[in-house]
Protein backbone atom coordinates (compact mmCIF):
# COMPACT_ATOMS: atom_id res chain seq x y z
CA UNK A 1 0.00 0.00 0.00
CA UNK A 2 2.77 2.50 0.79
CA UNK A 3 3.24 4.70 -2.29
CA UNK A 4 -0.11 3.91 -4.02
CA UNK A 5 -3.26 5.83 -3.41
CA UNK A 6 -5.16 2.51 -3.45
CA UNK A 7 -7.55 2.70 -0.18
CA UNK A 8 -9.51 -0.27 0.64
CA UNK A 9 -13.01 -0.88 0.78
CA UNK A 10 -13.54 -2.76 3.89
CA UNK A 11 -11.41 -2.55 7.12
CA UNK A 12 -12.32 -4.83 9.73
CA UNK A 13 -12.38 -2.84 13.07
CA UNK A 14 -11.38 -4.76 16.47
CA UNK A 15 -10.75 -4.09 19.70
CA UNK A 16 -8.47 -5.78 22.52
CA UNK A 17 -7.84 -5.71 26.20
CA UNK A 18 -4.15 -5.55 25.40
CA UNK A 19 -3.95 -3.63 22.23
CA UNK A 20 -0.27 -2.98 22.33
CA UNK A 21 0.10 -6.89 22.52
CA UNK A 22 -2.23 -7.10 19.95
CA UNK A 23 -0.01 -5.06 17.08
CA UNK A 24 3.22 -7.14 18.27
CA UNK A 25 1.65 -10.29 17.93
CA UNK A 26 -0.11 -9.40 14.26
CA UNK A 27 3.36 -7.65 13.06
CA UNK A 28 5.89 -9.79 14.52
CA UNK A 29 4.23 -13.13 14.17
CA UNK A 30 1.03 -12.63 11.64
CA UNK A 31 3.11 -10.34 9.05
CA UNK A 32 1.50 -7.43 9.24
CA UNK A 33 2.91 -3.87 8.71
CA UNK A 34 2.05 -0.94 11.29
CA UNK A 35 0.81 2.20 9.51
CA UNK A 36 -0.09 3.96 12.52
CA UNK A 37 -0.78 3.93 15.89
CA UNK A 38 -2.74 6.44 18.14
CA UNK A 39 -1.70 6.73 21.93
CA UNK A 40 -4.52 8.07 24.66
CA UNK A 41 -2.75 10.09 27.67
CA UNK A 42 -3.21 6.91 29.63
CA UNK A 43 -1.15 4.69 26.76
CA UNK A 44 -4.08 3.04 25.48
CA UNK A 45 -4.35 2.65 21.42
CA UNK A 46 -7.04 4.69 20.56
CA UNK A 47 -6.68 3.83 17.17
CA UNK A 48 -3.84 1.72 14.77
CA UNK A 49 -3.98 0.66 11.48
CA UNK A 50 -2.55 -2.74 10.21
CA UNK A 51 -1.65 -3.23 6.67
CA UNK A 52 -1.27 -7.13 4.89
CA UNK A 53 -1.54 -7.43 1.09
CA UNK A 54 -4.27 -4.87 0.08
CA UNK A 55 -6.18 -4.73 3.03
CA UNK A 56 -6.06 -2.64 6.31
CA UNK A 57 -7.32 -3.67 9.94
CA UNK A 58 -8.20 -1.25 12.73
CA UNK A 59 -7.51 -1.92 16.23
CA UNK A 60 -7.69 -0.38 19.40
CA UNK A 61 -8.06 -0.88 22.99
CA UNK A 62 -11.33 -1.89 24.67
CA UNK A 63 -12.93 0.17 27.36
CA UNK A 64 -11.79 3.55 26.19
CA UNK A 65 -15.99 4.74 25.93
CA UNK A 66 -17.63 5.53 22.99
CA UNK A 67 -20.49 4.20 21.02
CA UNK A 68 -18.21 1.53 19.09
CA UNK A 69 -16.73 0.76 22.17
CA UNK A 70 -20.31 0.31 23.90
CA UNK A 71 -21.68 -1.60 20.99
CA UNK A 72 -18.54 -4.07 20.68
CA UNK A 73 -18.78 -4.80 24.85
CA UNK A 74 -20.71 -7.68 24.49
CA UNK A 75 -19.23 -9.07 21.37
CA UNK A 76 -17.51 -12.59 20.73
CA UNK A 77 -14.45 -13.02 18.74
CA UNK A 78 -14.64 -12.31 15.37
CA UNK A 79 -13.32 -14.02 12.30
CA UNK A 80 -10.83 -12.32 9.61
CA UNK A 81 -9.45 -13.89 5.77
CA UNK A 82 -6.08 -12.42 4.93
CA UNK A 83 -5.20 -13.74 1.25
CA UNK A 84 -1.27 -14.30 1.53
CA UNK A 85 1.01 -15.66 -1.04
CA UNK A 86 2.67 -18.25 0.25
CA UNK A 87 0.75 -19.96 3.23
CA UNK A 88 3.33 -21.97 4.19
CA UNK A 89 5.77 -19.60 4.84
CA UNK A 90 3.41 -17.47 6.99
CA UNK A 91 2.21 -20.92 8.68
CA UNK A 92 5.92 -21.57 9.36
CA UNK A 93 6.35 -17.51 10.85
CA UNK A 94 2.91 -17.90 13.03
CA UNK A 95 4.18 -21.09 14.77
CA UNK A 96 8.06 -19.75 15.15
CA UNK A 97 6.52 -17.21 17.20
CA UNK A 98 4.19 -19.34 19.32
CA UNK A 99 0.52 -18.65 17.21
CA UNK A 100 -1.84 -20.80 17.93
CA UNK A 101 -2.94 -22.83 14.86
CA UNK A 102 -6.53 -24.63 14.72
CA UNK A 103 -5.86 -25.93 11.55
CA UNK A 104 -2.55 -26.43 9.35
CA UNK A 105 -1.87 -25.61 5.97
CA UNK A 106 -4.79 -27.39 4.08
CA UNK A 107 -6.05 -27.91 0.52
CA UNK A 108 -9.57 -27.03 0.02
CA UNK A 109 -11.99 -28.17 -2.53
CA UNK A 110 -12.52 -24.90 -4.14
CA UNK A 111 -8.82 -24.56 -4.81
CA UNK A 112 -7.45 -22.06 -1.87
CA UNK A 113 -4.37 -23.54 0.63
CA UNK A 114 -5.08 -22.16 4.15
CA UNK A 115 -5.05 -22.27 7.75
CA UNK A 116 -6.25 -20.60 10.80
CA UNK A 117 -5.28 -19.33 13.72
CA UNK A 118 -6.52 -17.26 17.13
CA UNK A 119 -5.05 -14.29 18.28
CA UNK A 120 -4.48 -13.78 21.86
CA UNK A 121 -7.68 -12.89 22.88
CA UNK A 122 -9.43 -15.39 20.70
CA UNK A 123 -10.37 -13.74 17.09
CA UNK A 124 -9.65 -15.90 14.59
CA UNK A 125 -7.55 -15.34 11.58
CA UNK A 126 -7.27 -17.29 8.30
CA UNK A 127 -4.63 -17.06 5.83
CA UNK A 128 -4.99 -18.39 2.77
CA UNK A 129 -4.55 -17.96 -1.21
CA UNK A 130 -8.34 -17.15 -2.16
CA UNK A 131 -8.70 -14.16 -3.21
CA UNK A 132 -12.39 -12.59 -4.38
CA UNK A 133 -12.47 -11.11 -7.47
CA UNK A 134 -14.09 -7.39 -7.56
CA UNK A 135 -16.43 -6.99 -10.73
CA UNK A 136 -17.31 -3.85 -11.75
Amino acid sequence: MAGTSARPGICPALLYADAKAAIRQLTQALGFTELSVYEGEDGAVVHAELAQGGGVVMLGSKGRGGVFDTAMKDAGPAGVYVVVDDVDAHHRRAVEHGVEVLMPPTDQDYGSRDYLARDLEGNLWSFGTYAPELLG
